[in-house]
């Protein structure tokens, strides 16, 4: 649960409403980050409790280490660090946690838990790593205190949950009131012949960006369609990315 202030009064919102949605990520060659998260990773993914992932990447020759018994570390096209438990998922979703790295521990944690309502569920001073969640049986957050400022680069992402859309005016008056970063107020984005999706996107104290998105919307948005893979395939094809490179006399980012 979190605290807000609403008319001078506290008001209770209970945090099973919210869920952890996904994680965007910046890439390079598109096709190789495709084949690793399909092909690889079994996704239809950052630590992944899934045998079969594990499997799948021996069985295409995929770079593995083993860093602890039973946890692998590979890397996605682009540099990002995946960590596989060979074991089965204890929940449906078998991605486990996401890793962000912040610059100062505390700040962060009042920022996630106290304002976000995220739950804690472990905290250790002395490794500054903790973990919070929404839900029990949902995919956790992973703050990672390092020496110094976060360096973002040209690489970093989004992270995204979802909420019921009447909270949205609520969560984003609660970032002004307490001068906290907004990105992008509340907006309203249309989808052609399907749902409108409310969103506000937000920035952590580290520039961690976060989006939220009205939950009853996405769930209709981001129904499973049979012929993705194709139509993600085709359309990467169709691009001519490779052509306006060659005419820009630019270098394609191949990771």
């Amino acid at each position: 649960m979190c605290r807000c202030m609403r008319d001078g009064c506290v008001t209770l919102l209970i945090m099973a409403t919210r869920r952890a949605l996904h994680f965007v990520f910046k890439v390079g060659n598109r096709f190789q980050t495709a084949r690793f998260y399909r092909d690889v990773l079994g996704m239809k993914g950052i630590t992944l409790a899934s045998s079969q992932a594990v499997s799948n990447a021996r069985k295409l020759e995929w770079p593995l280490s083993e860093v602890a018994e039973g946890v692998f570390e590979t890397e996605a096209p682009g540099g990002y660090k995946f960590y596989l438990q060979n074991c089965s998922p204890p929940q449906p979703d078998p991605v486990l946690k996401v890793t962000l790295a912040v610059s100062d521990l505390q700040k962060s944690l009042n920022y996630w838990s106290n304002l976000l309502g995220m739950k804690i569920y472990e905290k250790d001073e002395e490794k500054q790593r903790a973990l919070l969640g929404y839900a029990d049986n949902q995919c956790k957050l992973e703050l990672q205190g390092i020496k110094g400022a976060v360096d973002h680069a040209a690489a970093f992402g989004r992270i995204a949950f979802s909420c019921p859309k009447k909270e949205l005016p609520d969560l984003e008056d609660l970032m002004k009131r307490e001068n906290q970063k907004i990105l992008t107020p509340l907006v309203s984005l249309d989808t052609p012949g399907k749902a409108t999706v409310q969103v506000v996107i937000l920035a952590d104290p580290d520039g961690h960006e976060i989006c939220f998105v009205g939950d009853e919307a996405f769930r209709e948005l981001s129904k499973m369609d049979p012929k993705g893979s194709t139509l993600l395939d085709d359309a990467m094809a169709a691009d001519k990315s490779d052509e306006w490179f060659a005419k820009q006399n630019k270098l394609k980012a191949s990771g």
